[in-house]
């Protein structure tokens, strides 16, 4: 790993720095609800890890700590996002790595996460990881974006 280049977890009172990744998912939310989604993700266990080059954030993954009855107590991912100019190189496999470690320490059955159907190079990295697709992801919006 580069030595200026770190990961760790972001902590909870800088947490609203991870806007502008989400952003770069979908702009079409306002910073206001989504950081009142945020306030919410947070109120239900929600943990985000940060990378960092030396004090700058350039790459997150949400966790979430959960239980279900397929596979018991496993680490969920959620919006793993690397700065497009950080991108291709060895970041991501940093980034799962240190994930991993943590899912065997805090004793983890497995890890899980969803991926975009349209997002084919983050597929190729995640079954490059050893993940296998499991399942779809399926949705219905009840009410337009906001």
């Amino acid at each position: 790993m580069n030595e200026s280049v770190t990961i760790q977890f972001i902590p909870t009172q800088q947490l609203q720095e991870i806007i502008p990744f989400w952003q770069l998912l979908d702009n079409s939310l306002s910073d206001t609800i989504l950081l009142e989604r945020l306030e919410e993700m947070m109120a239900q266990g929600y943990k985000c890890v940060g990378i960092y080059d030396r004090d700058k954030l350039i790459g997150v993954s949400g966790i979430w700590i959960l239980v279900k009855y397929y596979i018991g107590k496993h680490l969920e991912l959620d919006n793993v996002i690397i700065l497009p100019e950080y991108q291709n190189r060895g970041l991501g496999n940093q980034l799962y790595a240190w994930i991993l470690a943590y899912a065997k320490s805090i004793k983890s059955n497995g890890i899980e996460l969803n991926c975009y159907v349209n997002n084919h190079a983050a597929q190729r990295f995640w079954i490059n990881q050893g993940l296998d697709i499991a399942g779809y992801h399926f949705q219905k919006k009840l009410y337009e974006k906001n």
